[in-house]
């Protein structure tokens, strides 16, 4: 286990602890209703952990690093961070799938467009941004995010 598991585990246990110590009350109650999100959620996490590891088991990783790596240049980065942009998955599996893409040779910049896109732009749940925000507010939003993700990637392969 690496050094960043280890101490982002030993910080959420610290916090559990002085929670079950200062109110063991409300502390039981903020597990459980993290326990009933975890199972809301499961099925959810299983089908796109499946659906990952068939993209991982057919698409041989020659082709995964001829569209998704350094040699795909902007156009690559340009339809992962369109492909992002209408995901709809959980950051806590959105971070391991980036860690596999870029250990089956994505470039950092495609890697940066998926993860930003895919954070901060929601395609698939735009109406109900609209509805409770107001179209112009939600087609600006997510604009200006797109490009704001393109910018972060685009950074992160000059870094990196």
């Amino acid at each position: 286990m690496s050094i960043t598991v280890l101490t982002v585990n030993g910080i959420a246990l610290a916090a559990l602890a002085t929670a079950l110590i200062r109110d063991r009350k409300r502390a039981a109650g903020a597990l459980r209703t993290a326990g009933k999100m975890f199972v809301s959620i499961l099925p959810m996490l299983i089908i796109i952990i499946l659906l990952i590891s068939l993209l991982f088991g057919f698409i041989p990783e020659e082709s995964l690093t001829r569209f998704l790596g350094n040699q795909s240049g902007p156009l690559g980065t340009l339809v992962t961070a369109i492909v992002g942009s209408f995901l709809h998955i959980p950051a806590i599996l959105a971070f391991p799938l980036a860690g596999s893409l870029l250990e089956k040779g994505a470039s950092v910049t495609v890697v940066a467009a998926f993860i930003t896109t895919l954070t901060m732009i929601g395609i698939v749940t735009l109406p109900l941004e609209i509805k409770e925000m107001g179209r112009r507010f939600a087609l600006m939003r997510n604009g200006f995010s797109f490009a704001a993700a393109l910018a972060i990637a685009f950074l992160m392969g000059v870094l990196f």
